[in-house]
């Protein structure tokens, strides 16, 4: 059986990317609000507060998560590309869902990932030194290739979590 926490394998983390794999890599960014938008679409408020496995988190948090992570790829992305290997500024994903907007309407996530990956594609499209470096305080340095490729996986790992659960439960 596949791991609950992980229904597409690990996170890559390649440090260079081929032309075909960054390709990729953006049309799943591209791609993700509208896939995200059709996973959450139609369940309740009650499907919506269910873990998408035991102790995890509920769809409602995993949107808002979406958001939140993405949000930060974005200025991380920016960084990388205004400053010399930018230090980035790690922060509590599991601290962040606990807060009290996780329990708003996905609604609004959903839209805050339609505008902020708009944004985002016009940076990335644009991106013409994707060994740009950052650095990670715990993990150490990457490049906009390991981004593209890290963030890409995201938003597909959970929109996986939530089409896994409603598969399981057959909503």
């Amino acid at each position: 059986m596949t791991d609950p926490r992980y229904p597409l394998g690990p996170m890559p983390q390649p440090l260079a990317l081929s032309a075909a794999e960054r390709a990729a890599a953006l049309s799943a960014i591209r791609a993700l609000p509208a896939e995200l938008r059709l996973a959450v679409a139609g369940l309740t408020d009650t499907q919506l507060d269910t873990p998408y496995r035991e102790g995890g988190w509920t769809v409602r948090q995993v949107v808002h998560h979406v958001a939140d992570s993405h949000l930060n790829a974005y200025a991380r992305t920016k960084l990388a590309l205004t400053e010399d290997n930018p230090t980035i500024k790690p922060y509590h994903e599991q601290l962040w869902a606990e807060l009290p907007d996780s329990a708003l309407a996905t609604e609004l996530s959903l839209l805050m990932l339609e505008q902020l990956h708009g944004r985002w594609d016009a940076v990335l499209s644009n991106v013409n030194a994707w060994d740009r470096p950052w650095t990670h305080p715990q993990t150490g340095q990457w490049t906009l290739d390991t981004l593209l490729g890290m963030y890409a996986w995201h938003g597909q790992h959970h929109a996986a979590h939530i089409t896994g659960l409603r598969k399981r439960e057959g909503w």
